[in-house]
């Protein structure tokens, strides 16, 4: 059986609702990234350097969003941070890579 933390949620849901919101804040990012008018889908927007601060913002805003949902984000060590950062990171890089990739506009 999983243990119930302070929150109320047990390990196993924090888990998985700190893993699912840094996915689709990834996802989202990529959007972001490919739907801004200075950086876009085209040849230059693969090497804009500034789409890493929409990856950057999305990775700070979940921290109010993932206490919104009822987990202590106050217990998160360096470890569940870097996690969130990388889990993040890696799904932008890959939605944006295939965005670029397809030329969407």
């Amino acid at each position: 059986m999983a243990t119930e933390t302070a929150s109320g949620l047990s390990d196993h849901l924090r888990g998985v609702t700190v893993t699912t919101v840094a996915c689709l804040a990834g996802i989202a990012a990529a959007l972001v990234s490919a739907s801004l008018p200075f950086l876009g889908v085209g040849v230059d927007a693969a090497t804009n350097r500034l789409a890493l601060l929409v990856v950057a913002a999305a990775v700070f805003i979940q921290i109010p969003l993932l206490k919104l949902l009822g987990v202590e984000v106050e217990d998160f060590g360096i470890k569940d941070n870097l996690y969130v950062a990388f889990m993040t990171f890696t799904l932008w890089f890959i939605s944006y890579g295939v965005i670029l990739s397809a030329n969407l506009q």
